[in-house]
């Protein structure tokens, strides 16, 4: 019997072939940010969502390359100085060792980020050591 996740409102099954209904998930958050996670043995999977204007600051991840697929609404993800325009089915490879920062251009922006299993979220910030 596959071993069963509780985060929010919603069930995961890991071990599982599971769909996820990704707007309900996103229409039903009560909070902006990491409104959905999921780590298996192999991948780390954050489905998030910010309002205009918010969204993640500039940093640097020197472990794992990201792959990011926008869900709704639109955003900026700006690479190594270059801006990269995102919205709905809109996909994007972060290579490791790029600055990266992502913003919200429309009244909300929601995106799922996957990549290799690793320990928590520790980016570098520009001008930190």
């Amino acid at each position: 019997m596959p071993m069963t996740h509780n985060h929010a409102e919603f069930t995961v099954l890991a071990g599982a072939a599971t769909a996820l209904d990704l707007p309900a998930l996103i229409a039903s958050a009560t909070h902006d940010g990491v409104i959905w996670k999921h780590t298996s043995d192999q991948l780390n999977l954050n489905l998030l969502r910010f309002q205009q204007g918010d969204g993640i600051p500039a940093h640097r991840n020197d472990v794992v390359d990201v792959l990011i697929m926008a869900l709704a609404g639109t955003g900026v993800i700006r690479i190594a100085g270059e801006s990269h325009y995102v919205g709905a089915g809109s996909i994007l490879l972060i290579p490791c060792g790029c600055e990266r920062a992502i913003t919200a251009t429309s009244a909300q922006f929601a995106y799922l980020s996957c990549h290799q299993r690793r320990g928590g979220l520790q980016p570098t910030l520009p001008g930190a050591s």
